[in-house]
């Protein structure tokens, strides 16, 4: 496969959130405004968000962003937190998905971490054997999950 994964453009926004309502269809579209361009600026500058990607026929067809997050334990090495991981339906089991989770251990390394995690809100086998197939380890921790705007409700 000649494609390479890369890291997003400014310019590419809207072709993300196309993509994204791939990844999760509930949720309401974003319309870009100037606040959601702040939003993207703030995201774009910060030296611990990436947001890795792959490109074909000219549009993005995956994506996956990766959060390096500072720490004390591990002698102070930091870890990453890999989310948001989609391919475009169209573009599925062509090696995409890793292409972008390749390129995000790879910023992970750069940054050395000493581990990476992945989060997934998926629970089908056929999910877990890919991230598996990429080195992760499902047995590895336990996460847990607790909505914001949820809790809010209750309190």
């Amino acid at each position: 496969m000649s494609k390479r994964a890369r890291l997003i453009k400014e310019s590419e926004l809207e072709q993300l959130l196309s993509l994204y309502e791939y990844l999760i269809p509930e949720d309401p579209k974003l319309e870009i405004d100037s606040t959601l361009k702040k939003h993207w600026d703030d995201i774009l500058s910060d030296p611990s968000l990436f947001y890795v990607v792959v490109e074909e026929d000219g549009k993005l067809v995956s994506s996956c962003n990766i959060t390096i997050i500072k720490n004390l334990t591990r002698e102070a090495k930091p870890y990453g937190l890999i989310e948001n991981v989609i391919i475009h339906p169209d573009y599925r089991n062509k090696g995409y998905g890793t292409l972008v989770l390749e390129k995000a251990l790879e910023i992970a390394g750069n940054m050395n971490c000493y581990k990476v995690m992945l989060m997934t809100s998926r629970k089908d086998e056929k999910t877990f054997h890919f991230y598996e197939k990429s080195g992760f380890d499902r047995r590895e921790k336990t996460a847990f999950v607790l909505r914001i705007c949820i809790r809010r409700r209750f309190n």
